[in-house]
């Protein structure tokens, strides 16, 4: 069982509960249905780039889009939204840089001095 946030910035998000009467099992946000709608799509065009073949039903596409969706919403809080996670970790996979070109300051280091008693 999740125990409910007292937050109500975080409840106040936009849910779809289904058709009236019919709530649906699963409650998710309109921001994860919209991503979703493009990243099939998007994945759909990648695989036809690769494979030059359509697919009638696109499950490996559909596949990758919930999970792509569930791991960018894993990152989203009421102070990070979807827009911030996806546009910081594209920024971060463009701008990565190379473990040779990083430039170290040298620093003074201690020694480790070990100090033992002398048998008398």
């Amino acid at each position: 069982m999740r125990l409910r946030t007292d937050d109500d910035i975080y409840r106040a998000r936009l849910v779809y509960l289904g058709p009236p009467g019919y709530t649906l099992p699963v409650q998710l946000p309109y921001a994860q249905y919209g991503l979703f709608v493009l990243l099939v799509p998007l994945y759909m065009g990648i695989h036809w780039i690769f494979s030059q073949r359509f697919e009638i039903f696109p499950t490996w596409e559909i596949a990758l889009a919930i999970v792509s969706t569930s791991y960018v919403f894993r990152h989203v809080d009421p102070d990070r939204p979807a827009r911030m996670v996806i546009r910081t970790a594209l920024t971060d996979w463009r701008r990565d840089r190379e473990a040779g070109a990083e430039h170290h300051d040298p620093r003074l280091v201690a020694r480790r001095v070990v100090v033992r008693r002398a048998i008398t």
